[in-house]
């Protein structure tokens, strides 16, 4: 199996109203994330990539656009905006128009991350 992964960055903040009051995450608060999307194929095409990393510029556009400094609870709508939804949320956007897409990460500090791999 063949995989490569590149990696986007992005600011934004977000809050967890749903947990409770004295829970540092209720508060609104920001992360500079990371994100890492891994593609994978058992073959390589004809050029030699399982894909093109410059394919993967709309990606770069999405979260340009749709996440940098941004409030996550308005961009998706609700306030369950955890790394775990994150990576399963633009695991869902890569695999409809990539699909080699295998797995997404997502790092809101050098050592948390979550990871969505179905």
């Amino acid at each position: 199996m063949f995989r490569i992964t590149k990696q986007f960055h992005f600011s934004a903040s977000h809050q967890l109203t749903h947990l409770p009051a004295d829970h540092q995450c209720a508060r609104l608060h920001g992360h500079n994330y990371i994100v890492e999307v891994e593609l994978s194929a058992a073959e390589l095409n004809a050029d030699g990539f399982v894909r093109d990393y410059h394919e993967l510029a709309p990606l770069k556009r999405y979260i340009d656009e749709q996440f940098d400094h941004r409030h996550l609870n308005e961009v998706l709508g609700h306030d369950r905006v955890t790394s775990e939804y994150l990576a399963k949320h633009l695991y869902d956007w890569c695999k409809q128009r990539l699909p080699e897409t295998s797995a997404v990460r997502i790092s809101e500090t050098p050592k948390t991350w979550a990871e969505y791999r179905p």
